[in-house]
């Protein structure tokens, strides 16, 4: 399943994703055709890491074709490789989620990434939704890159703040604080409305969201289009916030885990 245009707008960045995984894995289907079919239930949209799931799942579906004995640790790697078809230059988080699962934090380095599961201690709902734009990554990616070139200190600054975000949300994560978790997320909205990622459209469902009970809500993935998420603290406010968010957006989820 896609949003509408999705996959038309997306189709010759992920020719390259793919042809990427192929390449990486050294599978030439000059010597040996293949028919790849990808499907399941994740909704292709913009901010929700379709791109990393259709390159993991691609490399993982080639070892188990071909009997070729790939570590979750190579099918990553391969995954990374299918999301500079996407993306650029990834950061690596979407793939290394789609690999191994479950909620982590992920910290990018000059060598191997860094990331550790995190254990909840109080289940997290959240409601998603879609502003209906798809938006190109590699373009956003390289207006943020522009912004950072062109005035360094204003992004080193906006960088500690971020930092300083990211510290306080993993303790709201550890200590089953879904208040701050909530505070955290509309801090961090306020940095992507600064790196200009933001759209009218996410800026109506994150205030829609809000007002209908959220703990908080921001942005998700590239911006300027894309999803919107947003934290409850029941299964009644998220239904509330469902339900909202349902009066804008051509399409709303929800989802829990614990």
């Amino acid at each position: 399943p896609a949003i509408p245009g999705y996959k038309v707008k997306k189709k010759d960045e992920a020719n390259v994703a793919i042809q990427n995984v192929l390449t990486h894995l050294k599978f030439d289907v000059k010597e040996r055709g293949m028919v790849v079919t990808f499907g399941g239930d994740l909704c292709a949209v913009s901010g929700i890491g379709s791109s990393a799931a259709q390159v993991v799942s691609l490399a993982r579906g080639l070892g188990l074709a071909t009997s070729l004995p790939l570590s979750d640790d190579e099918i990553n790697a391969a995954g990374y490789e299918g999301e500079k078809g996407y993306h650029g230059t990834p950061s690596g988080i979407d793939n290394t989620a789609s690999t191994f699962g479950g909620l982590l934090k992920f910290q990018r380095t000059d060598g191997d990434p860094i990331f550790t599961k995190k254990k909840i201690s109080n289940p997290i709902r959240i409601v998603y939704a879609s502003t209906g734009i798809t938006a190109s990554t590699i373009q956003v990616v390289a207006d943020v890159r522009a912004l950072k070139e062109a005035n360094p200190e204003w992004f080193d600054g906006l960088m500690g703040r971020y930092l300083k975000i990211l510290e306080q949300g993993e303790t709201a994560v550890d200590t089953g604080d879904m208040e701050l978790l909530g505070k955290m997320m509309d801090e961090n909205h306020v940095l992507c409305q600064e790196l200009t990622i933001t759209c009218k459209e996410s800026e109506d469902l994150v205030l829609a969201a809000r007002q209908a009970g959220a703990l908080g809500a921001k942005m998700t993935g590239t911006g300027r289009g894309g999803l919107v998420i947003a934290l409850t603290p029941t299964v009644e406010i998220q239904n509330k916030v469902e339900s909202a968010l349902k009066n804008l957006a051509p399409q709303v989820w929800k989802t829990s885990f614990a």
